[in-house]
């Protein structure tokens, strides 16, 4: 398999308090690297102020690490992984809870396309092994008090979704410490405001030919069917359709900008599986959203 070690790169750029920082002092930067969300990650803050850059820094990390714990596929105490063992989850946490209902959302709004439930035919194809599973969301029962699969054989991937939602997340937070000039990367962007200089913030979107938007107070997300492989020739791409219980084999990839990284990213997957009106009809339920 090719595709399924790609890395992502999460980096966090956080210039100007809100109080108010020099541009002399903004311009030493706080630096982290390490891993986070199983990847090179990295943040950097431009605060003019080293103690306070390193507490906020430690707040992201803590806030990444906490929603790990729910929805990291590769954590064997996350909740996903406890429900996807166990087929239940008593008491839920309430994060836990918020995304499952914006992914069902997402589901019904784009017509079953966006199913967190294509995890056990995703695994199957992954691991070059018999598919098996029940694909379908709405046998997902999610209630304040537990959560749990109508089914056996049934596991979900919020991956599609997730990583948006920790974007939103740590945006938020920074946003609370009173940053103001941010961009946030973890595969899905999501900008605070503009550059200190006034200009939104560059993106540079790949395709023939190349785009650079800017984005302010925005979230942006790519899906690519074939960015990620399960067979080395390139062909099996790594969205599964709900409707077939198939690996992609083709098609566009798309970039949705939204309010919010997490609609973003669940709406980019699902577009990859419809064609451009229906991506469009469906944009009419999410009127903060577009297709670039």
């Amino acid at each position: 398999m090719t595709g399924l070690t790609r890395r992502r790169f999460i980096a966090i750029s956080a210039a100007s308090l809100a109080g108010g920082i020099s541009a002399a002092g903004a311009a030493k930067s706080t630096v982290w690297r390490g891993i986070a969300l199983g990847a090179e990650a990295e943040i950097r803050l431009d605060t003019g102020d080293p103690a306070g850059a390193r507490a906020v820094i430690d707040s992201c990390r803590l806030e990444i690490a906490r929603l790990e714990k729910l929805f990291s596929l590769y954590r064997t105490d996350s909740a996903i992984a406890r429900l996807n063992r166990d087929g239940a989850v008593d008491n839920p946490d309430p994060d836990f809870l918020a995304l499952l209902s914006l992914a069902r959302s997402v589901h019904r709004n784009t017509g079953g396309l966006f199913d967190p439930t294509v995890q056990p035919v995703w695994s199957a194809y992954a691991e070059r092994r018999p598919v098996q599973g029940h694909i379908g969301f709405d046998a997902v029962s999610i209630a304040r008090d537990r959560v749990a699969f109508d089914r056996p054989g049934m596991a979900i991937t919020l991956n599609g979704i997730a990583q948006g939602f920790i974007t939103d997340r740590v945006a938020s937070l920074l946003r609370g410490r009173g940053l103001r000039h941010v961009l946030v990367d973890m595969g899905e962007l999501r900008a605070l405001d503009g550059r200190r200089d006034g200009s939104g913030w560059p993106v540079r979107i790949a395709g023939s030919p190349a785009k650079t938007i800017r984005l302010r107070d925005r979230a942006l997300a790519t899906s690519a069917p074939l960015g990620t492989t399960f067979d080395q020739a390139g062909r099996l791409g790594h969205i599964i359709d709900p409707r077939t219980g198939r690996p992609m084999t083709g098609g566009r990839a798309v970039t949705v900008e939204a309010k919010t990284a997490a609609i973003a990213d669940a709406l980019s997957t699902a577009f990859c599986l419809m064609p451009e009106p229906a991506s469009r009809q469906a944009l009419r339920r999410y009127p903060d959203a577009r297709l670039v």
